[in-house]
């Protein structure tokens, strides 16, 4: 390991990647340090401690809620605009085409339209955001200026975060955005670790114990599901082309267990904590009708027990719709088939599709069963060992690993490039 070390940093081109990427994490860390003005922290701690859905909004902005920076949003907005987009490929033939059949070219157009969308959902959403930190006591006292003035700075501050993430994605190693959520959940780490310390009595000893054993087995058990794979084996026929042979080889279809990665994970917090969102929304609203169907949301859903059941289901759902979005079974056959490729015992075309749907929903019953179990791990590990100090954040550690394995590939494809030369 330390020698793998030792030759990262001796490759001049991927050493001057590497700091690169800290240099911009760092940035990132100065921006979520600084707070908009006015904000009562105490207020603040006990409203983000006390509220799941602004918890796990934290988790996806990379800790910049923890004191209202000017970039509280994080890369919320721009996450949600790459999700809308690719479900309008569905709706618009023309944006499927520009996203799967026009190269290069067309992703850059369409990264620019999610781009574009990410300002008036950024505007939207501190807009929401605002008026419920105000209503909550967090923001006293703001004038409608100074509301106005951090609507701007706030959605600016999401446009920066989202600069600098294409920033790293193009001069750096690794995706931007993921990097910076990593980076946020990685910084919450020491103190996560102190307050478990800091509560730690000698009669938690053994759940502590079975605690980290557990974490451990999870841990392995994020690694393997998102690296494991279906192979499809696949031939090619041989072509004959002037004096030319080509094909006549043997390769596989990989299949990835996960194929939906996180998103399914963030489709269902949207699902299901919106109804909590609209309960805090309408909580300071002089009207006893309306406090009473907030109360009665906020209660309703607070309940571990309906919470956890949802958050299941809607994973499990999720995980399909967002598979049968990405992954076209017809579409791959038809390009094998135009390849002179085929499925082994399989027919070119139709039935080659058909083959390739049973198999994916059969895959991707074991990716829903799995991101399900770790939508709802918090909720079991805290009900089980009464640990509230440090519990253990499935949706944050599936983040933290895929990130990890992933940037950990690029650096090793560049290591083997320049080994290679």
């Amino acid at each position: 390991m330390f020698q793998r070390l030792v030759r990262i940093f001796k490759i001049p081109d991927l050493r001057k990647k590497i700091l690169f990427v800290l240099a911009m994490l760092a940035i990132f860390r100065v921006a979520a340090a600084i707070p908009v003005p006015g904000v009562d922290k105490l207020a603040l701690r006990d409203f983000l401690s006390g509220n799941q859905f602004f918890g796990l909004l934290n988790i996806f902005s990379g800790g910049v809620l923890d004191n209202l920076s000017i970039a509280m949003l994080g890369v919320g907005p721009y996450i949600t605009a790459s999700i809308i987009m690719q479900l309008l490929t569905m709706i618009f033939p023309k944006l499927k085409e520009m996203y799967q059949e026009e190269g290069e070219a067309g992703r850059q157009k369409f990264n620019q339209y999610s781009r574009l969308l990410t300002v008036p959902l950024g505007l939207l959403q501190a807009y929401g955001l605002l008026i419920i930190l105000s209503r909550q006591g967090i923001l006293p006292g703001l004038s409608w200026f100074g509301f106005f003035t951090n609507m701007i700075v706030v959605t600016g501050g999401t446009v920066f975060l989202m600069w600098l993430g294409e920033l790293i994605s193009e001069k750096g190693v690794g995706n931007g955005i993921s990097l910076m959520i990593f980076a946020g959940i990685v910084s919450r780490l020491p103190v996560d670790i102190g307050q478990a310390l800091f509560s730690f009595t000698a009669d938690q000893l053994p759940s502590y114990l079975i605690f980290m054993a557990i974490a451990l087995i999870v841990i392995a058990a994020v690694v393997y599901i998102t690296e494991a794979q279906r192979n499809i084996p696949v031939s090619y026929a041989k072509r004959v082309r002037g004096n030319r042979i080509y094909g006549g080889v043997s390769t596989h279809l990989p299949l990835r267990v996960n194929q939906a990665g996180v998103i399914p994970i963030i489709f269902a917090v949207s699902i299901i904590l919106f109804p909590g969102l609209i309960g805090s929304f309408l909580a300071g609203v002089p009207n006893d009708s309306i406090r009473a169907l907030s109360n009665f949301l906020i209660t309703f859903f607070n309940n571990q027990w309906i919470y956890g059941i949802a958050y299941f289901v809607l994973v499990f759902v999720f995980t399909y719709f967002y598979t049968a979005v990405t992954f076209d079974p017809q579409a791959i056959a038809d390009n094998i088939q135009k390849q002179g490729g085929f499925v082994l015992g399989i027919r070119p075309g139709r039935q080659t599709a058909e083959f390739l749907y049973r198999i994916i929903n059969r895959v991707t019953l074991v990716g829903a069963l799995f991101l399900g179990i770790i939508a709802v791990l918090p909720i079991i590990v805290s009900a089980t060992f009464q640990i509230q100090a440090f519990t253990l954040g499935g949706t944050a550690l599936l983040i933290v690993v895929s990130v990890v394995l992933e940037t950990l590939k690029q650096i090793q494809s560049q290591i083997v490039t320049y080994e290679y030369e």
